[in-house]
């Protein structure tokens, strides 16, 4: 069992910068494979992002490369969503989720229903 517990959302104006962190607790961090997904205002879960167990690899939605970045600590339990130039249309929750059984960075780590774990989530909002 992985607790994900998601912070940093908020408001921020168009261009605006977030940080958003998820600190997981339970079994073994390293193990798991962390993506970070999003869900816009009435739409399904949108993939965002995926970092490999070692930090080493990262793959992005189109929607997010260049502006986004996907970091984690393992020694902290902590993974990261550095989120650069907002705009109004990354307005959403944010969620970051944890599988243990993914074993690369291929298109199936960019479908929610491959993730096990997931936490609460935490509002973005880019105003415009």
């Amino acid at each position: 069992q992985v607790q994900l517990v998601e912070s940093g959302g908020g408001l921020v104006q168009t261009g605006g910068s977030l940080r958003l962190s998820c600190v997981a607790s339970g079994r073994t961090y390293s193990n798991y494979v962390m993506g970070w997904f999003r869900q816009p205002p009435g739409k399904e879960h949108e993939f965002v992002g995926v970092i490999s167990r070692s930090g080493g690899t990262t793959r992005y939605a189109d929607s997010v490369k260049g502006r986004f970045t996907i970091s984690r600590d393992n020694a902290k339990g902590t993974v990261y969503l550095q989120m650069n130039n907002l705009k109004p249309e990354d307005t959403a929750v944010y969620s970051c989720a944890a599988d243990v059984s993914i074993l690369g960075l291929t298109t199936s780590s960019s479908w929610a229903k491959e993730y096990e774990y997931w936490g609460q989530g935490t509002q973005v909002t880019v105003s415009s």
